[in-house]
């Protein structure tokens, strides 16, 4: 009766057996496939992951971050180890002692599919799923399963446990585009993961196993429910006492969630093309595209340089700038006060302080939004009589011995078809240098580039940062600013620093850029140069201050024991410029419409001299 009994149950076994057979045998078979290749097949590198970058102020306060994933990793000993235990102790305790996988709870999930027809109960070892957020899809096939055992031996065999938990911890996805565990602290609780309580790290780890249904900016209540789980396993383990296991579960949870820091967009955007070209310079790339052959390779160099730029900023870099937030607040504030008035009319400015000649405050448009057309250093206009002193009086006074005193015809001028005219058609006689310059008469320009002689003249412009300027532009127009393309503000402003004392650095927002681990990637090191003698520094200091006191700069106004300035004003009057230089800082400023029109309209509002007087304050408690 007994072995009657037995045979039955074994028959009515010898279905579930053959299932449990075919399914084994079927990942063998699959498994030896991959055994002979396994070496070459199997290639483990450490992914591509987006970290942030972060911008550090002049004080080096963080004001802005720019990320699309928030990420903060950490080395496996700064993880709590209550924190490391919630996810072995719920994801797989057998951790410290498997190969990359469990044979027993691979058997039992198989058993379970098999019986149920499915194949929805997972084994996956912490490994495994390293291996999967890493490599694989997460595609329920036994084929990928096998996959991911063979990935988990091989990642086993090439990498400690300890290294294997600090990427998984680091790497784990927590929903609303946070990975890592030291990322989820600092995003839903605005912490270091150090400064969490048990509860809180318990409340965070209960996220991972589906971000989407303990998502707790949406789902709080199942996330707490989560938690709670994960502390039962805990006491259950004997990891906690059950006394400890109730304290931690009526432990309150507050949320404070993140904000993405994102002051002073105009700053910032300007910092991220100046890291463009810090890297360009350093690796060499601008020296590439600068004597590239033709357009084809210069666009090849320029997307090499692009893919680096990408590369080196998703690493997760600092970046510590010159930025005076209590100054960039202010400008900002007052010109697009000012320019709410005027519909349509927009504005940009550069401000660098004169001593370490570094861009402190800048100013891309009106209400400018993070990577809009920054008018500071892409808007590329006409620099009218603001470019005088620049090609036409300091090579002028530094190539000969002329003085503000000697006199120069302002009548009127053609040079072939060339006839330029003063200011309004005005016709003078002989007049100083000095009045010239302080009236913007244009026809003794022309006359005294003349007398430089045109290459001269341009061959003092090289040391500057013009980037725009040509060979069509050597030419008697470009004594007035008839420039082809033209200058930007920025441009302007770092030009005109070369009257500060006749030393010459390019100005730069940046200070240095720093890796995940403090390391410093890039810092500019140019050396000054001279550009003009003190003799000619001091004469054109000195005109450009009478501009201010008797010339076209009246209304310029600076608390300031010296301030020189010099005005612009472009044909049919679509560009008004003003640039100059104070005890504090050198400035350029420029107002106009991005579809060029006529302004004589609003002249007498002198709306640049107001935004210029604004930017060259330096006592801040007057703000």
């Amino acid at each position: 009766m007994r072995q009657a009994i037995g045979f039955i149950i074994i028959l009515l076994c010898f279905p579930f057996i053959w299932i449990l057979y075919s399914y084994i045998h079927t990942e063998i078979q699959v498994a030896s496939s991959y055994k002979d290749n396994l070496a070459e097949s199997i290639q483990l590198s450490s992914p591509l992951i987006s970290s942030p970058i972060v911008f550090l102020d002049e004080q080096e306060q963080v004001f802005s971050e720019d990320y699309v994933e928030w990420r903060e990793p950490l080395p496996l000993e700064s993880i709590p180890l209550f924190a490391q235990e919630l996810f072995i102790q719920s994801e797989d305790v057998e951790f410290y002692n498997h190969i990359g996988f469990n044979f027993s709870a691979i058997f039992r999930a198989v058993f379970v599919n098999a019986i149920a027809n499915s194949k929805d109960q997972g084994a996956s070892t912490i490994t495994q799923q390293l291996v999967r957020l890493r490599y694989l899809t997460t595609e329920k096939t036994y084929e990928r399963k096998v996959t991911e055992l063979l990935y988990a031996y091989e990642m086993e065999k090439q990498s400690t446990k300890e290294e294997i938990l600090s990427n998984y911890l680091n790497e784990i996805y927590f929903g609303n585009q946070v990975y890592g565990i030291g990322a989820a602290a600092t995003y839903y609780f605005s912490q270091p993961l150090n400064e969490l309580t048990e509860a809180e790290l318990a409340f965070i780890s209960a996220i991972p196993n589906n971000p989407t249904l303990y998502d707790p900016l949406v789902h709080f209540d199942a996330t707490k429910k989560r938690q709670e789980l994960l502390i039962d396993v805990l006491v259950k383990n004997q990891k906690i006492s059950a006394t400890d296991g109730e304290t931690l579960k009526a432990d309150p949870i507050v949320l404070h969630i993140k904000t993405k820091t994102q002051l002073y967009p105009a700053y910032s955007t300007y910092v991220l093309e100046e890291l463009k070209n810090l890297i360009a310079y350093k690796e060499g790339f601008a020296e590439k595209i600068a004597s590239a052959q033709n357009e084809q390779q210069k666009t090849l160099f320029e997307k090499e340089l692009q893919s680096r730029v990408s590369e080196i900023s998703t690493k997760g870099i600092t970046i510590f700038t010159a930025l005076d937030p209590v100054k960039q607040l202010k400008d900002e504030k007052y010109v697009n006060d000012l320019l709410l008035k005027s519909a349509g009319l927009q504005a940009a400015s550069a401000v660098i302080n004169n001593d370490t000649r570094e861009i402190t405050s800048i100013y891309g448009g009106i209400n400018y939004k993070k990577f809009d057309f920054h008018r500071a250093y892409q808007a590329v206009r006409q620099p009218g009589s603001a470019f005088k002193p620049l090609l036409v009086y300091a090579p002028l006074f530094e190539t000969t011995s002329l003085t503000p005193q000697n006199t120069i015809n302002a009548g009127k001028l053609c040079i072939g078809t060339y006839c330029p005219q003063n200011y309004g058609g005005a016709i003078f006689g002989n007049v100083t240098i000095k009045q010239a310059f302080s009236f913007s008469y244009n026809t003794p320009a022309v006359r005294l580039l003349q007398t430089t002689g045109i290459e001269t003249a341009f061959d003092k412009l090289v040391p500057f940062q013009f980037n725009h300027i040509v060979n069509e532009d050597y030419s008697y127009a470009a004594a007035l600013g008839g420039l082809t393309k033209g200058v930007t503000p920025l441009e302007m402003a770092d030009a005109y620093t070369s009257f500060i004392n006749g030393m010459y650095k390019p100005a730069h927002a940046i200070r240095k850029v720093v890796d995940i681990d403090g390391e410093t990637l890039y810092e500019w090191n140019e050396e000054e140069q001279e550009v003009w003698s003190s003799k000619t520094v001091q004469t054109m200091r000195n005109l450009l201050r009478d501009v201010v006191a008797n010339g076209t700069g009246k209304g310029i106004s600076v608390q300031s024991s010296y301030i020189g300035a010099k005005t612009g004003t472009t044909n049919d009057y679509v560009d008004y410029w003003i640039a100059g230089l104070s005890d504090t800082y050198t400035s350029a400023v420029w107002i106009g419409y991005d579809m060029p029109k006529n302004m004589k309209r609003i002249e007498s509002k002198k709306i640049h001299h107001s935004i210029f007087n604004q930017i060259m304050r330096n006592d801040k408690r007057s703000y």
